[in-house]
């Protein structure tokens, strides 16, 4: 079996024409996202199915959230993705899909209508951080964990102003939060003011306040 040629790999493999891709889709989501207006990005597992109550909950969010005024980003596939842009879509709001390649999982939902596809994960982050307000990070694997920890270290490392980081599902992640309270603050990894970067909260109509309550403040 022939081995696989990882994206990473091609800039070694590749003639530097390849930034020329990458350039393209920099100017592709810029162009595309510059109009969204206030937005808030919701991360969560692509593998949750339709009529499981967290899909029922982040499509009930989204709907509140455009309710209230704000476009909905997500990472445009299935699960928790497809239901905060079906969430936004049905309420007749701007639902921004921003899909990535990958081998399997993801594909593109039907429920965004304002839609881009990446090659290349960085590129997409960028467009996460860059357009969004606030973040909703609903119960996922590795991924959301990902944009989640990225988010934070932004902020704690001052390359990005501060915003809500909101965690949604208490018993979900009162694992993760335990840990990063009695092993990374009892070690000194990280300062008592970092604890303040992010916030667990449950109830939507809370998650839409705290996230409205910011915006008001900053514009």
């Amino acid at each position: 079996m022939p081995e696989r040629q990882y994206i990473i790999d091609e800039f070694k493999a590749q003639d530097s024409w390849r930034m020329f891709r990458i350039m393209s889709e920099f100017v592709e989501g810029f162009e595309t996202l510059s109009e969204i207006g206030h937005a808030v990005t919701i991360f969560g597992s692509s593998r949750i199915k339709r009529g499981d109550e967290l899909y029922k909950k982040t499509e009930h969010l989204a709907r509140l959230l455009v309710k209230n005024n704000f476009a909905i980003i997500t990472g445009g596939g299935p699960g928790l993705m497809e239901a905060a842009n079906k969430g936004a879509a049905d309420a007749k709001g701007k639902s921004v899909g921003l899909n990535i390649d990958l081998p399997m999982e993801q594909k593109p939902n039907p429920y965004s209508n304002i839609n881009l596809n990446f090659r290349y994960f960085f590129i997409r982050k960028v467009m996460f951080v860059k357009y969004a307000l606030a973040y909703v990070i609903m119960p996922g694997g590795f991924g959301t964990l990902d944009e989640f920890f990225e988010a934070v270290t932004l902020i704690q490392t001052h390359k990005l102003k501060p915003f809500p980081v909101i965690m949604v599902g208490t018993h979900y992640w009162e694992g993760l939060i335990s840990w990063i309270k009695n092993t990374l603050l009892k070690e000194k990894m990280i300062s008592e003011e970092d604890l303040e970067i992010f916030q667990v909260l449950d109830d939507p109509e809370d998650i839409v306040k705290t996230i409205k309550r910011f915006n008001d403040i900053l514009y």
